[in-house]
């Protein structure tokens, strides 16, 4: 299973008026120092982008072996707004979406949807979505579902509005994050994943190390190299992990660290646990 970074993680470090890592360092960044292979970008980070600026990036990103897989935009759209020309200015930013993620080389390209969860906004959706899925088809780039409260909160409404829409290039973008919300986080996963093309592992906080109880026996050099594995506190990763890789999902995880304190550090801690985790998942 590939590890990739979800470069909002890294935001307060990317650069600005005051100074910071470029954009275009990123790849090298989270190839070198964080050891992951890939890049979930978000559109907040590339405002004011031109194409040329676009291509760059994805040039930077294939020269560091890390290259961008996936394009979010975090802000939901309406696309299932009754006023026809709010739904449109949806489905155009969509489609913009879609467009840069194409140019950036990115294989997937994800939006959220605001709507309250009604049969009459559920219809909208549909008919919305199938303009956008039309050009994500000709674009060959998946189209994916982010989790949002409301139309999209319930698993089993997310899949219904997939059914629905049709095609081969709409899909999932399951969040760990989201899942924890969830009464079942396992289910929640179990049921959504099947139709994902990424799954953002996401992690927040981190607690102290576990160490096995010591006997009091001096410490061999394996003992010295054994590495204690981060815990993670805010929810467990290890069902999680398990959930996902019980059916059938082997693509991307995207490590997104939104907890406080220096998210580099944040990252490490969640590479190494989710490592662990995956390898625990796959042995049983």
């Amino acid at each position: 299973m590939l590890l990739t970074l979800c470069a909002s993680s890294i935001k307060p470090l990317i650069h600005t008026k005051r100074g910071g890592m470029h954009i275009l360092d990123v790849p090298a960044f989270a190839r070198d120092t964080l050891g992951l292979h890939g890049l979930n970008l978000s559109t907040d980070l590339l405002k004011g982008s031109t194409r040329a600026d676009l291509e760059s990036l994805r040039d930077r990103s294939d020269k560091a072996a890390c290259s961008c897989l996936l394009l979010s935009e975090p802000d939901p759209l309406p696309l299932a707004d009754p006023k026809p020309g709010k739904a449109a200015t949806g489905v155009e930013r969509a489609v913009r979406v879609l467009r840069a993620a194409h140019v950036l080389g990115c294989n997937s390209a994800s939006i959220a949807i605001l709507a309250p969860d009604t049969d009459e906004r559920f219809d909208l959706a549909c008919a919305r979505l199938r303009e956008v899925v039309e050009v994500a088809e000709r674009l060959e780039i998946n189209l994916l579902i982010s989790p949002a409260q409301g139309l999209t909160e319930s698993p089993d409404r997310v899949t219904d509005l997939i059914k629905r829409v049709g095609g081969f290039r709409i899909g999932t973008l399951p969040d760990f994050a989201a899942a924890a919300e969830s009464e079942d986080p396992v289910t929640y996963l179990r049921r959504i994943t099947p139709y994902a093309a990424v799954v953002i592992a996401s992690t927040k906080e981190f607690g102290e190390p576990e160490e096995e109880a010591s006997d009091d026996k001096p410490m061999s050099i394996e003992d010295l190299l054994d590495v204690p594995v981060p815990t993670h506190v805010s929810w467990d990763l290890g069902p999680m992990v398990e959930a996902v890789v019980s059916v059938g999902f082997d693509i991307t995880l995207g490590l997104n660290y939104l907890g406080e304190g220096d998210p580099v550090m944040g990252l490490i801690s969640s590479r190494d646990a989710l490592e662990v985790a995956i390898e625990d998942a796959l042995d049983k």
